[in-house]
C-alpha cells in the first residue's frame, strides 16, 4: 500500500500539486463505480466547501469546539480536616471541575487533597497519619485527584495561605524545571544548510506554545465563606491574598446564602469575579461530623464513605467515644494565635 508523504519531509512540497495517492482497494468495482479519479487537493476543497453549504436541521445548533490552548489550566486545592474523608468531599471536586470546564474558559488538570496537621487542635481530630491514609484510599480510583501530606507533616499549624504559597512555589519550580529540560533538547532538524529553511519551518509550527502556570484555586464549601466572619479565625490580609491572587471555588447547598456572605464582606465583594459559586442541585447532607456520630453509636456508614475507608476505620478502631474527646476544651490553633496579635484596622 503506498504511504502518504511524511509531514516536514522534502516530498511535502510536492504534496499540494500532486494527486493524493489512495490504496488500490478503494477503486474495486464492488465498492465504487468505475471511472473514479484520484482526489486532488482542489477537489477536497470543493467537497469541504459543499459540505459547509448543506442545509441544517431547524433548531440544531452545533457547539463550537473549545480551543484548549486558550483555556486556563486550573488546579483545585482543598484544605481541611478530612476527619474522615467522605464521598461528599470527593463530589466537591467533581462538581467544581464540571462547573469550571462548562464555562469553556478553564481546564481542570488536577485536584489536591491536603489534610490539616494535628497541631490544628480540633476536637475529635484523629492522628494525621490515619487521615492521610484514608484520603489516599479514597482517591486511589481517581485519575486526577492526589493527596499531599506536606501540611499534615508540619509540627505547627499552617494557615491556608501558607499551604497555597507552598503549592504555588512547588508548581513554579516544576514548570521551571520542565522549561529548562525543553531548552536542552538537541536540534535534530538539519544536516545540510540547504535544507535548513525547509526542514525547520514545519518543526517550529508543530511545536506547542509554552503553557502558562496553572491557576491554583481553593476548593471549599459555604462554611468556609461563613468562617471568614468569625473573629480571630482568619487574618484579613490572608483572605485578601487568597481571593485576589488565587481565587476560590465554593460549592453551595440549597438554602445557603453564599451571595449574601460575599455582599457583606468588602474584601470578597471587591474580588467577587475570582469567586466561583457552584450550586449543588443534587442535595447531599453528608458530613464528617455525622459520620463520626454514627460510628460512635455503632451505626453503618456504608455508601457514605468509600468502602476502603470504611474498612480502614474498622481495622484501626477509629472514631470512638474516646477519640471524640481528644482536644476537648483546647482552644483551636488559629484562635490561640490570632487572639494574641494586635487587631489591624
Amino acid at each position: 500500500m503506498p504511504s502518504l508523504p511524511a509531514c516536514g519531509s522534502q516530498s511535502e512540497r510536492c504534496f499540494r500539486s500532486q494527486p493524493l495517492l489512495l490504496p488500490s482497494w478503494l477503486f474495486r468495482p464492488s465498492s465504487f463505480s468505475s471511472g473514479l479519479k484520484p482526489l486532488t487537493t482542489r477537489s477536497l476543497r470543493s467537497l469541504s466547501a459543499g459540505a459547509s453549504r448543506l442545509p441544517r436541521q431547524k433548531g440544531l445548533q452545533l457547539r463550537p469546539m473549545e480551543d484548549s490552548e486558550n483555556q486556563t489550566e486550573v488546579i483545585l486545592l482543598a484544605c481541611g480536616s478530612f476527619n474522615p474523608i467522605t464521598n461528599m468531599h470527593l463530589r466537591l471536586f467533581e462538581l467544581a471541575r464540571d462547573h469550571l470546564q462548562e464555562t469553556g474558559k478553564y481546564k481542570v488538570v488536577r485536584g489536591i487533597i491536603s489534610p490539616v496537621g494535628d497541631a490544628y487542635l480540633k476536637k475529635g481530630l484523629v492522628n494525621a497519619s490515619h487521615r492521610v491514609a484514608m484520603a489516599r484510599l479514597a482517591a486511589e480510583n481517581s485519575d486526577w485527584l492526589e493527596v499531599d501530606d506536606w501540611e499534615s507533616n508540619q509540627k505547627e499549624w499552617q494557615e491556608t495561605i501558607q499551604v497555597l504559597r507552598y503549592h504555588h512555589q512547588k508548581l513554579k519550580h516544576s514548570y521551571s524545571a520542565n522549561s529548562v529540560e525543553d531548552a536542552r533538547l538537541p536540534n535534530r532538524t538539519t544536516r545540510k544548510r540547504k535544507r535548513a529553511a525547509v526542514s525547520q519551518l514545519p518543526v517550529r509550527m508543530n511545536q506547542p506554545k509554552r503553557k502558562c502556570l496553572p491557576q491554583l484555586k481553593i476548593l471549599c464549601g459555604t462554611d468556609v465563606l461563613e468562617s471568614f466572619a468569625v473573629p480571630n479565625l482568619w487574618k484579613p490580609e490572608d483572605i485578601q491574598e487568597i481571593v485576589s491572587k488565587h481565587g476560590m471555588v465554593c460549592v453551595t447547598r440549597l438554602g445557603n446564602h453564599a451571595q449574601k456572605f460575599i455582599y457583606e464582606s468588602d474584601t470578597l465583594w471587591k474580588h467577587k469575579e475570582n469567586i466561583d459559586l457552584v450550586e449543588e442541585w443534587i442535595t447531599n447532607d453528608i458530613s464528617a461530623t455525622k459520620i463520626r456520630r454514627a460510628l460512635r453509636r455503632g451505626q453503618s456508614i456504608r455508601y457514605l464513605v468509600p468502602d476502603s475507608v470504611q474498612s480502614y476505620i474498622k481495622q484501626h478502631n477509629l472514631y470512638t467515644a474516646e477519640t471524640e474527646d481528644q482536644n476537648a476544651g483546647v482552644i483551636l490553633a488559629p484562635l490561640q494565635r490570632y487572639a494574641q496579635e494586635p487587631v489591624k484596622d
